[in-house]
């Protein structure tokens, strides 16, 4: 499933895709609004992809600090301000492939 199909179902579908990773499930949650659920998926999925997808979470939550520990342990950098938080869900979406 690419990125751009993933957000469209998590967008207009009431459930998510049976077929999903953990990683793009939780990237399913995270876009449907549904941050808690996605925030304990995360901690199911071994690194980096769960640390990755749970620094995201936390920035999208704006609690920076804590993102900036899963950023470090994801080994990627913080984006900087001008990265919207789409554009890093996107990123992260198409890394899975």
């Amino acid at each position: 499933m690419t990125a751009a199909e993933l957000a469209r179902s998590a967008q207009t579908d009431d459930s998510p895709p049976v077929d999903l990773s953990q990683p793009q499930l939780a990237l399913w949650l995270a876009k449907a609004g549904r941050w808690h659920e996605a925030h304990d998926l995360t901690n199911d999925i071994p690194d980096p992809y769960g640390a990755w997808i749970h620094a995201y979470l936390h920035r999208e939550e704006g609690d920076l600090g804590n993102a900036s520990y899963w950023y470090y342990r994801a080994k990627k950098e913080t984006p900087a301000q001008s990265v919207t938080l789409d554009e890093e869900w996107h990123q992260i979406a198409n890394s899975l492939r």
